[in-house]
C-alpha cells in the first residue's frame, strides 16, 4: 500500500503536485509529507579587476527570497489541506483516512529528495518546464537516489488518477521493478492497458507484451494490449499518444532503459515522456 506520500512543494505554483498527492491519499488512506528545501548557502562572488565582493548582499537577499518561498509554499500546503478537509498533523500521528505534516529541510532539493525519498511510499513532483533546471535534477535524483517509485504530475491534473492505467512495456528489468512497486495502483484500476513495443525494439531480451498481458490477466485485471512503435524519444510519443488513446489517465513507465550515458547524448522514450507527458507518469527503475 502507499501509506507515505512525499509531495514536493518546491514554491507557490505546486497545486498540481498537492491535488494528485491528495487522489492518491485517499484512495490508500495515506498520510502527505509535505517537503520544502532551502538551499541556505549562495556561493556568489564578484571580482576580478574590480577587485571587490558582493557577496554578503547577494547572499542576504537570496537567502530572504528563499524564506519567502519557504513560507509561500507552507502557506499555500496549509490552507489547500484545509480547504479539502484534511488535517496537518505531526508525522507520526493518525493511521487512517488522509493525513498531512510538513516538513522543513535545509539543503539543495535534488539532493534532499533523493534522499529523504527512501522511506516514503511515493514521491510526487512536478512535471518539469524545461531540461537542466532544479525540477528536472530533482526526478533524477528521485529515480536514481531514492529506490522508491516517483510520480510526476503535469499542470493538468485528471479528475481521476489510476481509474485506466497504461503501462510502457519494453521487456526491461527496469520496467519489471515499476511495474512491482507500483501493483497498489494496478490492483486498484478498473482496466490496465498494456503499450508494449515489439521484440526486435526492446532494450534487451525480455518477455513480449502479449506475457505481461498474460500475467495481468491472472492477476485478475481487466486488461487489453496496444502497440508501440519507433525508436528513442519516437518510442516515447507513440507509449504517450496510445495512452491518450485508450482513455489513460495514469502512465506507468521504467525510467532510463537505456544506458544513461547514451541516453544523456541522444535522448529516450523516458525523456520525451518527462518533457511532453499530459497526463501523470509514475517511474522507477
Amino acid at each position: 500500500m502507499m501509506k507515505i506520500i512525499m509531495a514536493v512543494i518546491g514554491d507557490g505554483n505546486a497545486t498540481p503536485v498537492l491535488e494528485a498527492s491528495l487522489q492518491i491519499a485517499r484512495r490508500f488512506g495515506s498520510h502527505i509529507i509535505g517537503l520544502h528545501s532551502l538551499t541556505s548557502e549562495y556561493a556568489v562572488v564578484f571580482g576580478g579587476e574590480m577587485g571587490f565582493s558582493l557577496s554578503t548582499e547577494v547572499d542576504s537577499a537570496m537567502e530572504r527570497e528563499g524564506y519567502q518561498r519557504r513560507d509561500h509554499a507552507h502557506r499555500l500546503f496549509g490552507e489547500f489541506m484545509a480547504a479539502h478537509g484534511v488535517a496537518v498533523e505531526s508525522a507520526a500521528a493518525g493511521h487512517s483516512g488522509a493525513r498531512a505534516s510538513w516538513r522543513d529541510e535545509d539543503g539543495r532539493q535534488n539532493a534532499i529528495v533523493g534522499m529523504m525519498g527512501r522511506v516514503c511510499d511515493l514521491i510526487v513532483l512536478e512535471q518539469p518546464d524545461k531540461l537542466a533546471s532544479i525540477a528536472e535534477a530533482t526526478l533524477e535524483n528521485a529515480l536514481f537516489e531514492s529506490g522508491r517509485p516517483m510520480l510526476m504530475v503535469p499542470k493538468t491534473v485528471p479528475a481521476a488518477i489510476g481509474d485506466v492505467v497504461a503501462v510502457a512495456w519494453n521487456g526491461s528489468t527496469e520496467t519489471a521493478t515499476t511495474i512491482a512497486l507500483s501493483m497498489p495502483l494496478l490492483e486498484a484500476a478498473k482496466e490496465v492497458v498494456v503499450i508494449t513495443v515489439s521484440p526486435e525494439l526492446m532494450p534487451e531480451p525480455g518477455p513480449t507484451g502479449e506475457a505481461l498481458a498474460q500475467t495481468f490477466d491472472r492477476h485478475g485485471f481487466k486488461v487489453s494490449l496496444r502497440a508501440a512503435s519507433g525508436r528513442q524519444s519516437r518510442q516515447g510519443d507513440s507509449f504517450l499518444a496510445e495512452a491518450i488513446s485508450a482513455g489513460a489517465d495514469l502512465l506507468i513507465k521504467g525510467a532510463y532503459t537505456q544506458h544513461r550515458i547514451r541516453r544523456m547524448v541522444f535522448g529516450g522514450a523516458t525523456r520525451q515522456i518527462i518533457m511532453n507527458a499530459k497526463i501523470p507518469v509514475l517511474l522507477a527503475r
